[in-house]
């Protein structure tokens, strides 16, 4: 009945989000429109769609309300090394959230975001 999911993250600077994420590994595999200032794009890193949307089209072409900023959803980055990822993530300028720390006895985790204030969850495995 339902297949391939992904979620959609709304910013008020698609571009900006779309730059973020394009400095993380995602590939653009969709953009509207394709010339000019985009209102939705979709990224793709490792078989994990996300799709970044505009807070200005969302409410004018499908009469939604969107939250444009806050720790609304987040978007979880596996890593072999989360220290490393974490560090270089915070060098492009991404806010320090939560410096790596150990969960579960088995987990390594730390916290950052994109640049709309959604939160990034980079973890590995112990």
């Amino acid at each position: 009945m339902f297949r391939t999911p992904q979620i959609v993250l709304f910013s008020e600077d698609v571009p900006r989000a779309v730059a973020f994420y394009s400095q993380l590994g995602f590939t653009e595999t969709f953009r509207v429109p394709t010339e000019g200032e985009p209102i939705h794009v979709d990224l793709v890193l490792d078989g994990y769609k996300i799709g970044i949307a505009s807070v200005e089209s969302t409410r004018d072409d499908h009469g939604l309300d969107p939250v444009p900023a806050g720790q609304r959803a987040a978007v979880i980055l596996w890593t072999d090394d989360t220290a490393t990822a974490y560090t270089g993530l915070i060098a492009m300028g991404a806010p320090a959230l939560a410096s790596p720390h150990k969960w579960l006895g088995r987990l390594l985790i730390a916290w950052t975001a994109d640049p709309d204030g959604n939160p990034i969850q980079i973890v590995q495995r112990l």
